[in-house]
């Protein structure tokens, strides 16, 4: 049985503004999977449904199966025992993730005593234990945050998001805003704290280079939606749908000087969550969009061996590309997948905001986001 299952999952904000418009997705144990787009395309909502910490207000349905179980449709006191012990969370952002007032110490000892009913003393002790396996000194756990560099807050939400052994993470941007050498340190040890305890990890970011080197599996998405998913490194080389190829075509390639002082992009801005166009939400930015296009919207269809695109170039048979006149009228074909690609990609934009969180339990049919966690900003529930 999957870790993970995300089932039809959709979430709307106050104002009509639909966040995320029926995700799938799966996880295994040990499994790391990565999630990619634009800012505002739905990736930090998705991680915040996840675990039922989005703002007041907001509407979800669809099921969020965690070892069988939805997390969706929990009480709200399962749902406080799950978070932390079950499935946690690396929020982007640490420094606003962190009580600025209170040790680094004691925050991550908090979420032992509550899950673990350890002793004070033995909550310490763990705290240790935890900073020096994600590469700090033991006594850093007496400092402030504001006494911390950027990359060692971080070290502190990941040792925090596995005091309590869980068996799910959820990385969101855990990279945003540091240098490229600590971005790396902290790359490696998520990658091998996942392989060492065999959890399931989602990792949130924009830059694709990052997701393909890291992760097994890569979902790529747009609008709302999941417009291709596959194995990390082919999505990354040879994108079958035309938005996912246009992300690893942001990136230089690697022997074409040119490439590197005018990489190719993508024009246009992604669609308003409360105007989505009709028919396949990336039709007015897509080079290869047919008539059809406007008006049908696009399931995810076969696209290879363990692959799926949501294009109309991707053929019933699983074997179109994005452009390459399996399903076009007339369509000339694109040049073929670029090779390898180097550098990263902007990691501007900061994730949809954490909201506070109040208790109760939305109706049935159309859960509220209103009972998510008063605690978002410290460091336990």
């Amino acid at each position: 049985m999957s870790l993970l299952e995300v089932r039809d999952l959709k979430v709307t904000y106050p104002g009509g503004a639909a966040a995320v418009r029926g995700v799938d997705l799966s996880l295994a144990p040990g499994e790391k999977l990565g999630v990619a787009g634009e800012s505002g395309c739905g990736k930090s909502t998705l991680a915040l449904a996840l675990l039922r910490l989005l703002p007041p207000g907001a509407r979800v349905g669809g099921e969020v199966l965690l070892d069988g179980e939805d997390v969706l449709t929990m009480k709200w006191g399962r749902v406080r025992a799950v978070r932390w012990a079950g499935a946690s969370i690396v929020f982007q952002g640490a420094m606003h993730s962190l009580n600025a007032v209170h040790r680094i110490g004691d925050q991550i000892a908090e979420p032992i005593l509550l899950h673990r009913r350890a002793t004070p003393a033995g909550a310490r002790k763990r705290a240790g234990e935890l900073l020096e396996q994600v590469g700090l000194p033991a006594a850093r756990a007496s400092a402030y945050p504001h006494e911390l560099s950027g990359g060692q807050r971080q070290r502190v939400m990941i040792a925090m998001a596995l005091a309590c052994d869980p068996r799910l993470i959820v990385a969101d941007e855990p990279t945003t805003a540091l240098d490229v050498m600590i971005q790396a340190q902290i790359l490696r040890l998520i990658e091998g704290l996942v392989g060492e305890q065999d959890v399931g990890l989602i990792m949130i970011s924009h830059d694709l280079a990052v997701l393909a080197d890291t992760c097994d599996r890569l979902a790529v998405m747009y609008a709302g939606r999941v417009v291709e998913e596959g194995p990390a490194r082919q999505v990354y080389d040879d994108a079958r749908h035309p938005y996912g190829r246009a992300l690893a075509e942001a990136f230089p390639t690697i022997g074409d000087p040119a490439s590197r002082f005018a990489p190719r992009g993508l024009p246009g801005d992604p669609p308003d969550p409360a105007a989505v166009p009709s028919g396949c939400a990336f039709h007015p930015r897509c080079p290869v969009a047919l008539d059809l296009c406007a008006a049908q919207d696009q399931p995810l269809r076969e696209a290879g061996a363990r692959r799926r695109a949501a294009c109309v170039h991707v053929g019933s048979d699983g074997t179109g590309t994005p452009g390459d006149g399996t399903a076009a009228e007339g369509e000339a074909p694109t040049e073929d997948a670029a090779p390898a690609r180097e550098g990263a990609a902007d990691d501007g934009g900061a994730s949809a905001e954490r909201g506070a969180s109040a208790e109760g339990e939305g109706p049935a049919g159309g859960r509220d986001a209103s009972m998510e966690d008063d605690g978002v900003r410290s460091s336990a529930p």
